[in-house]
């Protein structure tokens, strides 16, 4: 099957989308780019008509903020640039209301950080959310929580919330919308030669080593935190297309199986929505080092780390919390949910599982870490 074959085979069957708009694409130099928001309007409200649904992961709001304010050296400090959001936020979101209610159509806001992600029972709830505006015919616009967001709550960039969004909404499509023409072979602004590179079918170094900096003054995220969210999306099934934002029609031309951008494929093995929530959405509170053999009982044959296999932890943890599993060398093997906390674990090192009674007084679990909430690197 060529490329050509291969996008539109993928594009068939894609119903629910998620866009994400780069600072790069939604805003210029004297502020939002209302005419790039009605022309997106414009296109999803057509393909809403069509059965198809749409949510939108928006930069902007910072910027907006910015322009607002007249801040002629921008925003430098976190607490300017929490500010700036805050003003923002709101003129990004009237500027999203008006261009869909010119078609009839509504829009909700959703600001989340790491915490909604990472807590289980609050990204259910994010996800009950997202659903129900779907169902009633919203376009969900989601941003991150800029106005009180911290570093130890912070996801990142947008890039990265979109690959989070489009796994919480079991989406088909992850669409970023950026200010190049997708991955290229080199860095078109140093080589005039560079080629786009159209199908991506494996993540490689080499591959990897593709992606440059980023090449907008307004934006955090670069091709190289595009291709760590392609990662993320492709680990759940998910494909992601990577174009040009600033292009006409750009949403019709994707779905009609143009070739345009490039086109990231899903992986060929995909991990359960629990098991990628745990790699990708939990922040590891510890390592535990294992023994040889438990790392090959792991890596190879598919088993829970017993607490017979730890040699040594580091870092302080309850039971539930996510911890890596390293080798003897300190290798990451493995992340998972820790079924006792660092105090017990420093008492149960290298015991055989009956020991775990009478060392602790009682017995939570025969593992350490179940396979079932064990996610192998």
């Amino acid at each position: 099957m060529n490329s050509v074959e291969i996008r539109k085979n993928i594009l068939s069957n894609v119903r629910r989308i998620v866009v994400k708009l780069g600072s790069s694409v939604v805003t210029t130099d004297k502020g939002l780019d209302r005419k790039i928001i009605r022309g997106l309007s414009d296109e999803i409200c057509a393909y809403n008509k069509l059965g198809k649904e749409f949510i939108i992961v928006s930069s902007g709001a910072v910027a907006a903020g910015v322009r607002r304010m007249a801040l002629k050296e921008g925003a430098r400090t976190i607490p300017q640039k929490q500010a700036a959001a805050s003003v923002g936020q709101s003129r990004l979101m009237a500027a999203y209301d008006e261009a869909f209610s010119r078609h009839g159509s509504r829009v909700g806001q959703m600001l989340l950080t790491r915490d909604d992600l990472t807590n289980r029972r609050r990204y259910l709830n994010a996800r009950n959310t997202l659903m129900t505006l779907l169902s009633w015919g919203v376009t969900p616009i989601i941003n991150e929580n800029d106005t009180v967001v911290v570093d130890e709550i912070k996801l990142g960039d947008n890039d990265n919330l979109s690959a989070l969004v489009a796994v919480l909404a079991s989406a088909d499509l992850l669409l970023t919308l950026t200010d190049m023409d997708g991955l290229m072979d080199c860095d078109p602004r140093v080589n005039p030669n560079a080629c786009l590179i159209p199908v991506v079918e494996d993540l490689t170094p080499e591959i990897m080593g593709y992606a440059g900096g980023s090449s907008s003054s307004i934006g955090r995220g670069g091709m190289t935190s595009k291709l760590e969210a392609a990662k993320k999306v492709r680990m759940s099934g998910v494909p992601m297309i990577i174009a040009k934002g600033k292009t006409t029609r750009l949403i019709s031309h994707v779905l009609e199986g143009e070739m345009i951008g490039t086109l990231v494929l899903p992986a060929k093995e995909k991990i359960s929505a629990r098991k990628h929530w745990i790699r990708y959405n939990l922040q590891p509170e510890g390592d535990l080092y294992v023994d040889a053999g438990a790392a090959r009982a792991i890596t190879q044959k598919g088993k829970s780390l017993l607490p017979i296999g730890v040699i040594r932890i580091e870092g302080e943890f309850e039971d539930g919390s996510a911890v890596r599993i390293l080798s003897p060398e300190g290798a990451p093997l493995a992340v998972g949910l820790i079924n006792y906390s660092s105090d017990e674990m420093q008492k149960i090192i290298g015991r055989q599982t009956p020991e775990v009674d009478w060392v602790l007084g009682y017995r939570r679990n025969d593992e350490a870490v179940h396979v079932d909430n064990l996610v192998v690197l």
